[in-house]
């Protein structure tokens, strides 16, 4: 993640005049770009705006969408965003559901100089599982959208860029293709939540996380019983959790209180004593 200096909310509310500080949380997906504002505990102060994502999602594109969000959506003080994609310091390596072009887009540095603001900028599933984890053990997010996205967590502390989605699973195919929104349309939804359970029935016994966060545009799709340290997640997490760049990851207790989703809500589950296995993980 990239940093621009100790701007803490009180200097910066220094700057204001004693405004409330205000940040601008963007999430950049292979389908949609979402945006809102929160105060300084990770709370929406705004209305979250949402634009399809523009074919081709060049550089060029997906700045201008940004630079519109950001008009509709001022005033704030400082950016936060996620991208689905490799990042190293606000510079993208990689971008597999967008365009080729995005490697060694200095993001963070054009955001800054579009908006006149400090920006920092980290993988998407890392940003949505600042928005969920507890904090405590190994913790894992899956997001389940255009692609797989996946992030890791250690007693809070992100472990950047693990690619789950391009490893091989099953079949000659890696994660991504049995489990991205095009396995999804290719499959059917019964076949495609099969194989995410073959996926978990995979990813426990190597990680042996203590949670489990299943999140993404295509979680409601999941309609089994899960394990009790598998959790659906909403996605607001993707944005809500864009504070924890600036404030860090307890400045959003507030915010999980009050977003409570469904199985218990955001990063509400307790750690299991046992294993138990996502049902239908069969073959086919």
């Amino acid at each position: 993640m990239r940093r621009t200096g100790r701007l803490t909310s009180s200097r910066l509310r220094r700057n204001n005049g004693g405004r409330q500080v205000r940040t601008l949380a963007i999430d950049i997906g292979g389908t949609g770009i979402k945006a809102l504002v929160l105060d300084r505990f990770g709370t929406a102060i705004s209305d979250r705006v949402r634009v399809e994502t523009p074919r081709p999602a060049t550089p060029k594109a997906i700045l201008a969408v940004l630079f519109d969000l950001g008009a509709q959506l001022k005033p704030f003080d400082r950016i936060s965003a996620g991208f689905p994609g490799v990042v190293f310091d606000g510079v993208i390596k990689t971008a597999p559901n967008l365009h080729p072009s995005w490697a060694g887009v200095p993001l963070a540095k054009k955001l800054e100089r579009m908006f006149g603001k400090p920006a920092r900028v980290l993988n998407d599933a890392g940003v949505q599982g600042f928005g969920v984890i507890e904090g405590k053990g190994l913790e894992m997010l899956l997001t389940l959208g255009t692609g797989l996205g996946c992030a890791l967590f250690y007693e809070g502390t992100y472990i950047p860029n693990l690619e789950l989605a391009h490893h091989p699973f099953r079949r000659g195919r890696t994660y991504e293709e049995d489990l991205g929104e095009v396995a999804l349309a290719r499959d059917g939804r019964k076949k495609w939540i099969r194989h995410l359970a073959q996926a978990l029935a995979v990813i426990d016994p190597i990680w042996n996380p203590d949670r489990i966060y299943l999140g993404g545009g295509n979680a409601k799709y999941v309609t089994v019983s899960l394990p009790p340290h598998v959790r659906l997640t909403p996605n607001l997490a993707g944005l809500l959790g864009g504070i924890a760049l600036w404030e860090g990851r307890d400045a959003l207790s507030a915010a999980r209180r009050r977003s409570a989703g469904p199985n218990g809500g955001i990063g509400s589950s307790p750690r299991r004593p046992q294993r138990s296995r996502v049902p239908e993980a069969t073959a086919s």
